[in-house]
């Protein structure tokens, strides 16, 4: 085959190629979803206001209706432009210059205005004719970007008094750790001796992992939404032991040999017939026996379970639990009895012993 035939034949290829290409190119991007964007056509005075999904400046007049003669000339935001140029920022607007017609020439009734911008605390004037903010923002290279709104809103005209205000909006996510507080289980133990408490299982604190979406206005925090906590470790209950071993022992007090299966620190107040806080005299107890001294009170329900339990009071001496004491709550309270020849005022804490042998009913927790 001739070598210039060849040649010939090639470049025809190539060149087929290149135009296939092109054209599946075009359709591609024919294809492609468009999104309606906002126009200001300008036109002798008249304002359109258009939503549009065409780029080019020409196919949005014409789709405005707005003829379009070689001799006019159009200007996109303000400045002079081919009519097959195409609009990148929005708002937008397009204004037709007529022939014969001059810039001098005022064509619309959208007179200059200065306008006061305050972006990110600095103020800046500028002078425009844009028909909205959103295009007056743009012409002063100040756009709003993302989530940035304008005070008055990018879509309305230029304010009366001048002032625009540009916020900023930018967000952020943090990673924050909050701890899960254990909680405490009480639970007997015959391991752990009578009045006693020791921890069976120490507790742990869990630990959960929140996202947390923070949004400035002009680098300043206005909001903080926790978006999702995901729980790293779960926390673990502290158990407490409080005892029930009870051991029989024997101690020396006073002088006194005394065997024993419980010994408590307990406050301890005193009272006699007609030393009780009531309007009269009560010589006898809840058991039936006289107020005298060997006489001690309780509160109600420590005198159902150890109601005629012998103990044993240093400073005091042997006593029976054979009454009611209405106002020994909130702590470990007894009230010793006196007869009013013998009372003696007693406000204080003292180790009382409870004595063998050992209650069929034991109260294992004094509160």
């Amino acid at each position: 085959m001739d070598a210039t035939f060849e040649c010939v034949t090639y470049n025809y290829c190539m060149k087929t190629k290149h135009a296939l290409v092109f054209v599946l190119t075009l359709l591609l991007f024919a294809c492609q979803p468009s999104t309606l964007q906002t126009v200001t056509v300008i036109d002798n005075g008249s304002i359109i206001a258009l939503q549009s999904s065409e780029r080019v400046s020409a196919a949005i007049l014409s789709e405005a209706g707005i003829p379009l003669d070689s001799s006019d000339t159009v200007l996109l935001d303000g400045l002079v432009v081919s009519p097959d140029t195409s609009i990148t920022s929005y708002p937008a607007t397009l204004q037709i210059r007529r022939a014969g017609e001059t810039a001098e020439t005022p064509e619309i009734q959208q007179p200059s205005v200065v306008l006061n911008l305050t972006s990110n605390g600095k103020i800046l004037q500028i002078e425009s004719s844009a028909a909205t903010i959103g295009a007056a923002l743009a012409e002063a290279g100040i756009p709003l970007m993302g989530a940035d709104y304008s005070i008055p809103s990018e879509n309305e005209p230029l304010p009366g008094d001048g002032n625009i205000k540009v916020v900023r909006i930018s967000e952020s996510v943090l990673l924050a750790q909050k701890p899960i507080p254990f909680t405490s289980e009480l639970i007997q133990s015959a391991d752990v001796p009578l009045d006693q408490t020791q921890i069976l299982q120490p507790g742990e604190t869990g630990l959960t992992i929140q996202r947390i979406r923070v949004r400035y206005e002009d680098g300043a925090e206005v909001a903080r939404i926790t978006e999702d906590e995901t729980v790293v470790r779960p926390p673990k209950n502290r158990v407490l032991g409080y005892g029930t071993k009870i051991e029989i022992k024997t101690a020396v007090v006073d002088g006194v040999t005394i065997e024993y299966w419980r010994a408590v620190q307990m406050y301890i107040t005193s009272y006699s017939p007609c030393r009780s806080g009531g309007d009269r005299c009560y010589p006898g107890t809840s058991s039936g026996a006289t107020v005298k001294r060997g006489v001690v009170g309780m509160r109600y329900d420590w005198y159902l379970s150890m109601g005629g339990q012998p103990l044993y009071i240093p400073g005091y001496g042997f006593a029976t639990v054979e009454d009611v004491c209405g106002g020994c709550v909130g702590r470990p309270w007894i009230d010793v009895a006196y007869s009013d020849n013998d009372y003696v005022p007693w406000s204080s804490w003292v180790t009382v012993y409870f004595l063998t042998p050992v209650p069929p009913n034991i109260v294992y927790v004094l509160e």
